[in-house]
């Protein structure tokens, strides 16, 4: 048990190119899923907090949509949300896939945060994947923009180095009560982690077939508690017809996995029996909608 007195707080951004691996991160540090994680970039929409205890502090991770140079409007406004997470941060950390090095988005971020005057923490990810020696000319390069504090070499999906990175946070945060219960991981409410899992069960499966112009929302989410079970019915939203005969797959073959995959996530999740209904719609205009920004957490005019 932690002395009070001796408590610290933060909030702490993570911010990154798509496909960085912040989600995986922030994942690895609280111990659960939080986020989802997919190959497909661009998939982290509204801004997730993780909760971890990690040596006497509480840290808060904010996991931002990745930075890219947006083209549409729900582009610009993961863009935007990104960075208005970085500014209401207590620390930043600056995610690179140490594999694809100094890419235009990663050059974007460094400018941003250059032009910001905000300072962060380099994490070089993915180090298992990359000759040592190009792995200290990449940090060489970045340290170079004078942009960064610390930095420090991690895998977060195979966890070497993260318990420094949490070492160096916990030290970092200032001193201040927590604002969440111990037994807390996330303030991410049930029904959009819901909706997210469901999501992120459609990227892993359709891959490159399907487009980012997909939303998933929780219409339904009823505990009902003389079974024992949950019942949550999500409606699918796509553009186009030949959209929705993607989802549904052959025969429905493909909603069938979906549903499958992500109720099985749900029911380890809630530790409940779930019973999940999809359902696909077409709605051109639902990216011009401004109530599914909201939903997201999104600024419609960003």
């Amino acid at each position: 048990m932690t002395d009070e007195a001796t408590r610290r707080f933060g909030f702490i951004a993570v911010i990154g190119a798509p496909n960085a691996g912040k989600s995986t991160l922030i994942n690895r540090f609280v111990g659960a899923k939080v986020t989802i994680v997919s190959p497909k970039v661009q998939t982290t929409r509204n801004l997730v907090r993780g909760i971890a205890i990690h040596a006497g502090a509480q840290l808060v991770f904010v996991d931002t949509p990745g930075i890219f140079t947006p083209k549409r409007r729900l582009e610009r406004a993961m863009v935007a949300a990104a960075w208005s997470g970085v500014h209401d941060a207590d620390a930043v950390l600056f995610i690179v896939d140490a594999v694809q090095g100094r890419t235009p988005e990663t050059e974007q971020i460094l400018e941003g945060l250059r032009k910001g005057r905000r300072k962060a923490v380099l994490v070089l990810n993915k180090i298992d994947r990359i000759q040592p020696e190009k792995l200290l000319q990449l940090s060489a390069e970045l340290n170079a923009r004078s942009v960064f504090t610390e930095t420090f070499m991690i895998s977060a999906l195979q966890g070497d180095g993260v318990n420094d990175l949490l070492d160096h946070l916990a030290q970092s945060m200032p001193a201040g009560p927590w604002m969440y219960p111990e037994d807390q991981i996330s303030d991410f409410p049930t029904r959009l982690l819901a909706a997210e899992i469901t999501r992120e069960k459609l990227f892993l499966l359709l891959r490159q077939e399907l487009p980012y112009s997909l939303a998933v929302t929780t219409e339904g989410f009823v505990e009902r508690e003389k079974e024992g079970d949950i019942r949550i019915e999500q409606t699918i939203f796509v553009q186009r017809p030949s959209q929705k005969a993607i989802v549904l797959g052959e025969g429905g073959s493909c909603i069938k996995e979906v549903g499958t995959s992500a109720r099985q996530e749900l029911e380890s999740i809630l530790g409940k029996r779930v019973h999940l209904f999809l359902h696909v719609k077409v709605r051109k205009d639902w990216i011009d909608n401004p109530e599914h920004y909201r939903e997201f957490g999104l600024d419609y005019r960003a």
